[in-house]
C-alpha cells in the first residue's frame, strides 16, 4: 500500500516557534493521567505568557498524546521549532519531572534536566522548566517577560490537584462527571479563594452541569457572578 501523501510543511512564524508534547504519565497508574495532562497544559500556558514566543495550543500538541511519535515530522506538521517531550512520575510525596527541549530543525537536543522533588516543590518546578526554556529560546528577555512566565495562578497544591481532578471529570461529559467536577473547583475556591482559574472553571461547570442555556436564571445568576470574581 502506497503510503498516504504528506502535505506540504507550514511556514515557521516570524517568533521563535515551540510545541509542548504531552507528558508521559509514568507512574503505572492510568488514574493519575490527569496529573501529567494538567502539567503539560500549565507549561503551555505559562510559555504562552512570553509575547517573545509562538506556542502551539493545547489542542494541536494532544492530538499526539499516547502515540509514538517523530519530533522532525510533529515540527513539521505543527509548523514550530522546537519541540518539548517530558515524562511525569508521581510517587507518595515526590514526583519527577524530566524534559528535555528540541531543535527540531537539525534535531538537535538543546537542553535536558531531570527534577526529583518533594510534591509541595511542584511550582518551584514548573516556574524552573518554563525560565530555562524561555532562556534557551529566546536567549536574554526583558525581566518583565521572565515574571510574566513564571506567575503562578495559585499556591496551594490541593487546590491545584482538584482543579486538575475537575478537568479531567468535566471532560468526561457524563451527567455524574459533571456533577463530580462542579464539586471540585468548589473545592479549589474553598482552598484557594482568589484562585481565579478555579473560579472561572466552576462558572462553566455550572452552565454544562445544567444543560447551558436550559439552566435557571438562578444557574444563570450564580454563573455569571463566579466568573466576575475570576476576573477581578
Amino acid at each position: 500500500v502506497a503510503p498516504a501523501p504528506v502535505g506540504p510543511a507550514l511556514s515557521l512564524p516570524d517568533k521563535p516557534s515551540i510545541a509542548v508534547l504531552p507528558f508521559t504519565n509514568m507512574s503505572g497508574d492510568p488514574e493519575q493521567q490527569y496529573f501529567s495532562d494538567g502539567i503539560t497544559e500549565d507549561i503551555i500556558t505559562e510559555l504562552s505568557r512570553s509575547r517573545a514566543l509562538f506556542v502551539i495550543a493545547r489542542n494541536s500538541s494532544f492530538q499526539y498524546r499516547d502515540k509514538a511519535v517523530d519530533v522532525r515530522r510533529v515540527a513539521r506538521d505543527l509548523g514550530v521549532r522546537y519541540v518539548i517531550e517530558g515524562s511525569v512520575r508521581k510517587m507518595g510525596g515526590r514526583i519527577r519531572i524530566t524534559a528535555q527541549l528540541i531543535d527540531a530543525v537539525p534535531g538537535n537536543h538543546l537542553w535536558s534536566e531531570r527534577f526529583d522533588r518533594r510534591i509541595e516543590d511542584l511550582f518551584d518546578v514548573q516556574d524552573e522548566l518554563t525560565h530555562t526554556v524561555v532562556a534557551t529560546v529566546v536567549g536574554r528577555l526583558e525581566d518583565a517577560e521572565i515574571r510574566m512566565a513564571s506567575n503562578r495562578r495559585t499556591d496551594s497544591l490541593p487546590a491545584y490537584d482538584c482543579l486538575l481532578r475537575g478537568i479531567q471529570q468535566l471532560r468526561g461529559f457524563g451527567m455524574e462527571n459533571n456533577r463530580r467536577a462542579r464539586e471540585l473547583f468548589e473545592q479549589a475556591v474553598s482552598l484557594d479563594p482568589q484562585y481565579a482559574m478555579a473560579h472561572a472553571y466552576l462558572a462553566l461547570s455550572l452552565l454544562v452541569e445544567n444543560n447551558y442555556g436550559a439552566a435557571s436564571d438562578a444557574i444563570k445568576q450564580r454563573a455569571l457572578e463566579v466568573a466576575m470574581t475570576a476576573v477581578r
